[in-house]
């Protein structure tokens, strides 16, 4: 019995643990630089979530210096919320205060002389998987199957927060379709209206033209 019980604690702690890795947003992205040009990466991200990342550049080309590049994070308005210059490597963290597409731009610095490839290693955490569990435990003094279950209680937190932004984009996007079907419904009637007004003039004009030639 005791056995089962075990058993079954196990699954339960398993599924939860899965639940917990569904929940979490890592991303891993490599970029290929161009000598010259730029490239982003972008992800939407709602409102008050927490944004950590780290990037490296990793050339081909190991006769020369590790070659720098220029990067900048811009948010959804525009406001831009890290802006480094001539690195190889770098970190942005920031708490988002504009609902939206979040974008990460890289660029080569114009005086390296690369022959080889350029990348980059972006690792991109949002949300519950950029928080510091280390320091949660330490603070709190858990560990174990409390630290995951803590862990299991901001995952369902962040998944409740998506659903409810998801909610609010699904009522704008529905008011936004009823506003344009609205206004093309008023624009068929009144084009429908003018139509009907213009085709009443014709026929006035042409039966007072009949009558003054007298052929009607």
């Amino acid at each position: 019995m005791g056995r089962r019980a075990n058993v079954h604690r196990g699954l339960v702690l398993s599924a939860l643990l899965s639940l917990l890795c569904l929940s979490e947003k890592v991303g891993a992205v490599w970029l290929s630089l161009p000598a010259s040009g730029t490239k982003c990466v972008s992800e939407e991200i709602h409102n008050n979530v927490v944004v950590l990342a780290d990037y490296v550049v990793i050339s081909d080309d190991h006769s020369h210096p590790t070659p720098t590049i220029s990067t900048k994070v811009t948010s959804p308005y525009g406001n831009t919320v890290h802006h480094l210059e001539n690195v190889t490597h770098g970190q942005f963290a920031f708490t988002t205060t504009e609902a939206g597409n979040y974008l990460a731009c890289f660029w080569l610095v114009e005086h390296n002389s690369v022959k080889g490839d350029v990348s980059i290693n972006i690792d991109w955490k949002t949300g519950i998987a950029a928080k510091d569990w280390e320091s949660v435990a330490r603070k709190e003094k858990i560990e174990g199957v409390e630290l995951e279950l803590r862990k299991l209680e901001g995952a369902v937190e962040a998944i409740h927060e998506n659903l409810i932004y998801l909610k609010s984009r699904e009522a704008e996007m529905r008011s936004v379709s009823e506003t344009t079907n609205a206004r093309v419904a008023w624009f068929s009637i009144m084009s429908l209206g003018v139509c009907i007004s213009v085709s009443v003039a014709q026929i006035m004009y042409l039966k007072r033209f009949f009558q003054k030639k007298k052929l009607i």
